[in-house]
């Protein structure tokens, strides 16, 4: 007997045992929590992440781990409570805890791998995309086996673990197979049901921020905890968990700020023909089209685009109509996902809290583009390269009177190249001009979204477009789609509707939002080009804008009534109004003016941050009430009216 033990019991040696199991299995995973962490911040690099942080995010990020390993026990606690002693000593029970400590640090092995994807994909823990990845698991996992080496790496990942098994068998050999004392399954089933409730008591996400960079806020974060911490707040009721002001003073804000919000009966008046606006309009507008096509274009920075100050040389053609056109300088995507961006160039709304409006339920016949202009005697269309079950696009489309087609629609013969993603964006926009012809011979003006998805991981494309190489990466995928957007133009030249359209290319989002801030105003910078050579006057326009702003732009353009539904501006009033933005990652709302970023977050926090005009550098800052009045007040209104149906067209 070991000196100095002379008194331990047999059930005093089975409860070590246990113990060592446990102690294992929570030394693994905090090492593998541990190293996951510490690779993402050599990843970044010690400009983003200094040595200095380091103390700060490997210590809150092992409380997170701790708060995380007491979710991840409970099966286990259950499983041991489960088994008397008359069934311990089996044999069977041996290998079943050897498999369950192998499943077990391999599950957390891909979980890390998981998580190193994710974040090179995004620079962020899981959040809010990684739960609406595991609905589409079809184009993620399609996507994950076009993008990566996907059997090598499973097969890493269990060899690695079966590794560990073995080299822990010792240990684990000695925690086998032991007998319970009287009273322990009854403390694991009281642990199994403590540990969670103090980890929910004592760990919250929240904790994470505080530090100003954002990046060492993430590796603060566990995965998996951020992950759940994402599942339950998918959606934020307004009220509840942000700063408010009362209503009647909001509207008035907003009423001053131009946002007028009128019943839009008048636009119903007159079903037959396109009633002239008799508003002022904008200076580069040569004379009114008679059908638009907005070009959404997946993930497209405006610093990829050589019009924009990039000297990769990746978009000769989008450069050439910028020329040609009307070149927006300075224009803010309003979130980080494609169905912000529908939600905004369609609806003209802020982004509300939580989930996009395109992926919630009643959300048909709001007063979006397509609704309104259908009523008004347009063809109105939606075509998408990819699956439009994905993201909710068909169904929210469709219930807005846009008339919806996908690849599942485009004939075979046409799809040359295809991916995981979508068909390829030359095959896209082919399509879109059969459409387009056949809408044409009907003598209706029309308004057609597309959406492209070529811009997108794993940035594959057809053969001998372009002088890289598929799969050629980000810069690939950019220089591919900047010569489909450029054939697409060519083609229609030779259309009899192309002098009466009037070309918007405007990317949904950027191809990249993190950065040290939680919302770095750069990184929401996205190109928009007007393109019409008899309906726009060439030049730049500089004034700060909304994504928005782009649909009441488009009623004014077209010369209809309705503008004034939406909560953007059309671009010639900002003078008037004077120059915002709106930008957000679904939980921090952020408005962007006279270089002030006011940020509303949950917990009715506010945050106010000066933005450098010429780096975007930002600094914090006290904040402005006045701003700070403007920012609720949109929000809060955006969010009520969803909420209380009025958003919805006109007779609905």
């Amino acid at each position: 007997m070991t000196p100095g033990k002379p008194h331990e019991t047999p059930s005093r040696l089975a409860e070590k045992g246990l113990l060592l199991f446990v102690a294992l299995l929570v030394l693994v995973a905090l090492g593998i929590f541990t190293a996951t962490r510490i690779i993402l911040a050599l990843y970044m690099g010690m400009d983003s992440v200094p040595l200095s942080s380091w103390p700060r995010f490997l210590a809150v990020g092992w409380w997170f781990d701790v708060a995380a390993l007491c979710y991840l026990l409970v099966p286990f606690l259950l499983y041991e409570a489960a088994f008397g002693n008359r069934w311990r000593p089996a044999g069977w029970q041996r290998w079943v805890r050897y498999g369950v400590f192998w499943f077990v640090t391999a599950a957390l092995l891909f979980n890390a791998l998981a998580e190193l994807l994710f974040w090179i994909e995004f620079e962020t823990r899981f959040n809010f995309i990684a739960v609406d990845y595991l609905v589409y698991t079809r184009e993620v996992i399609g996507n994950i086996r076009e993008s990566y080496p996907v059997m090598p790496l499973l097969l890493a990942v269990a060899a690695l673990a079966a590794l560990l098994t073995w080299a822990l068998r010792g240990p684990l050999a000695r925690a086998f197979g032991v007998r319970l004392a009287r009273g322990a399954r009854r403390h694991m089933l009281l642990a199994a049901v403590l540990l969670p409730l103090a980890s929910g008591l004592f760990a919250n996400v929240d904790h994470m921020y505080g530090h100003g960079n954002n990046y060492v806020e993430e590796l603060s974060g566990n995965g998996l905890f951020t992950f759940a911490a994402a599942f339950r707040r998918n959606e934020l009721d307004y009220e509840r968990w942000y700063a408010t002001i009362p209503q009647e003073r909001a509207d008035r804000i907003l009423y001053d700020l131009g946002v007028e919000r009128v019943p839009l009966s008048v636009v119903l008046k007159n079903r037959d023909k396109v009633p002239e606006a008799q508003e002022p309009t904008p200076d580069f507008l040569l004379r009114r089209p008679r059908h638009v096509i907005l070009i959404t274009v997946e993930s497209l920075s405006a610093e990829y685009l050589g019009s924009y100050g990039s000297r990769q040389g990746l978009t000769p053609r989008l450069d050439e109509l910028a020329r040609h056109g009307v070149q927006f300088d300075r224009v803010l995507a309003s979130g980080t996902r494609t169905v912000r961006g529908l939600e905004a160039l369609s609806l003209g709304t802020p982004p509300v809290p939580g989930q996009a409006i395109v992926r919630r339920p009643s959300n048909e016949h709001l007063s979006t583009i397509g609704e309104l202009l259908e009523h008004l005697g347009f063809a109105t269309y939606f075509v998408y390269g990819g699956y439009g079950y994905f993201d909710n696009m068909n169904a929210y489309f469709a219930g807005n009177d846009y008339v919806t087609f996908d690849r599942t629609e485009f004939p075979k013969e046409s799809v040359i190249f295809e991916n995981v993603w979508g068909v390829a964006d030359e095959v896209l926009f082919n399509n879109a001009l059969t459409l387009l012809d056949k809408t044409e011979k009907n003598g209706k003006p029309f308004f057609m979204q597309i959406m492209t998805t070529s811009n997108h991981r794993p940035y594959t494309y057809p053969d001998g477009r372009i002088d890289i190489p598929s799969p050629g990466g980000r810069e690939g995928a950019v220089k591919y789609t900047d010569y489909a957007i450029g054939q697409f133009i060519e083609q229609a030249r030779n259309r009899p509707w192309f002098s009466d359209t009037l070309f918007v290319i405007i990317a949904d989002h950027c191809a990249s939002v993190s950065g040290k801030t939680e919302l770095p105003v750069a990184k929401y910078h996205i190109p928009l080009i007007l393109y019409g050579p008899k309906i726009v006057m060439p030049g730049h326009y500089s004034r700060l804008i909304s994504q928005i702003d782009v649909p009441p732009t488009l009623f004014a353009l077209l010369g209809v009534e309705g503008d004034d539904h939406f909560f953007g501006n059309p671009v010639h009033e900002q003078e008037l109004m004077g120059e915002r933005a709106f930008i957000s990652n679904y939980q921090s709302l952020g408005y962007y003016k006279r270089d002030i970023l006011t940020v509303l977050k949950p917990k009715r926090k506010i945050e106010s941050f000066k933005i450098d005009p010429k780096t975007f550098e930002s600094t914090p800052a006290p904040i402005d009430e006045t701003l700070r009045d403007e920012a609720i007040a949109y929000y809060q209104t955006a969010s009520s009216a969803f909420k209380q149906h009025k958003l919805k067209a006109p007779g609905y």
